[in-house]
């Protein structure tokens, strides 16, 4: 694949773009594209457990692949200081980790909303999602 870090996301749920906007304004290096889960690059790229689970993000780094809490976390990692500091969540066991993942992944909608459609990109985004 041509992309070395590629974040697979939920296009309709609201956390999960509140998490792309987020790491758009903390990622000044341009360091990671967005695309959705329901997109045509996700269709090529993940196995179809990744396409029908569309609970956990999805983080491609340099050639792996990292789902749940701790696609999460590889994303901070990558990002350098300070953010990079709440990989200390790491010393806890994945299962731990995964956890509480899923427990906020399980009312993500009723929580945050999810839209009808994936999310469109602005104009200056742009070249950082692909479909």
């Amino acid at each position: 694949m041509k992309y070395q870090r590629v974040i697979y996301f939920d296009g309709v749920c609201g956390l999960c773009n509140g998490f792309v906007d987020f790491i758009l304004k903390i990622d000044r290096k341009e360091l990671f594209v967005f695309s959705p889960l329901q997109g045509e690059l996700a269709k090529q790229t993940l196995s179809e457990r990744d396409l029908k689970d569309l609970s956990s993000v999805v983080v491609f780094i340099d050639g792996e692949y990292y789902r749940k809490s701790e696609a999460v976390l590889r994303v901070f990692k990558e990002l350098g200081f300070p953010w990079n500091a709440l990989c200390l969540a790491g010393v806890l066991p994945t299962s731990i980790t995964n956890l509480g993942y899923e427990l906020v992944a399980s009312q993500r909608y009723r929580i945050f909303g999810q839209t009808d459609t994936c999310r469109l990109p602005t104009a200056d985004e742009r070249s950082r999602f692909i479909n």
